[in-house]
């Protein structure tokens, strides 16, 4: 661990830069993650945000730069570390029950080709119970809806019982029902120590959903509690000119300080 970083830290990102065929991607991103903590990415289509995720779990290359997790790699950490992708990249047409997939989380403890106990089914159908999907734990992931699709992948990053969660814009296109639904189970991590890092595009939800707040657009603009960097100079530096954009973010700042 270097010692600008906390071993405490369950995420610390040292001087990471990200390229693909040589064009940057994301350019000497540096990060210290509070433990228990709500942590939103935030910036415009095509800042890094999902990259950012992605090379920190070793799913997209780094060009240089150091990431670990409570001070150790992530090969050593992995079993505490649970992530959810985006919906649009997973193969919904695999012959699976919702059950089935939860159960994939749990395969660090089951043991790879080792059948699933009763024991890991009960679990899995908690986790279900959990995102208010049981009654489905029998229906093939290709006949649920997309927001039905979303809580069972939320079931099986909880059925993996880790400490630091990765989401990738879990709210993308779901329904209301299934957007508080998500929103109970990150409050729930929360209560349980956990620290979850959520990539997220509404701006107006920011300060009612998390603590922290990433603001990145290639590099990190600004990073720490929603009230002191979620401001507008702030999203002006991270978003540009987008005016209605920001306007709708200027409420919801107003908002959550009427609310403070």
């Amino acid at each position: 661990m270097r010692p600008e970083h906390s071993a405490d830290s369950p995420l610390s990102i040292h001087a990471m830069t990200v390229a693909y065929h040589r064009k940057p991607v994301l350019w000497d991103v540096d990060y210290d993650a509070k433990p228990n903590r709500l942590i939103a990415i935030v910036g415009p289509n095509g800042a890094g945000k999902s990259t950012m995720i992605k090379a920190c779990l070793g799913l997209a290359p780094r060009a240089s730069g150091q990431v670990e997790f409570w001070g150790e790699s992530y090969r050593r950490a992995r079993s505490r570390i649970g992530y959810v992708p985006q919906r649009e990249s997973v193969d919904w047409d695999f012959p699976v029950s919702a059950l089935d997939v939860v159960c994939m989380g749990r395969y660090r403890r089951i043991g790879w080709c080792r059948p699933v106990s009763r024991s890991h089914k009960e679990a899995g159908l908690e986790c279900l119970e959990r995102v208010g999907m049981r009654s489905l734990a029998g229906r093939q992931i290709s006949q649920l809806s997309g927001g039905q699709q979303q809580r069972v992948f939320l079931a099986r990053a909880l059925a993996q019982e880790a400490d630091l969660y990765f989401m990738d814009e879990p709210f993308a296109g779901v329904d209301a029902a299934t957007e508080r639904a998500i929103v109970d189970v990150l409050r729930e991590l929360k209560s349980q120590g956990k620290t979850v890092i959520v990539v997220h595009h509404d701006l107006q939800t920011v300060p009612e959903y998390f603590d922290e707040v990433i603001l990145l657009n290639m590099r990190v603009v600004a990073s720490g509690s929603v009230n002191e960097v979620f401001t507008e100079e702030n999203l002006h530096k991270t978003y540009g000119g987008r005016l209605t954009l920001l306007s709708e973010a200027a409420e919801a700042i107003a908002r959550a300080a009427g609310g403070a």
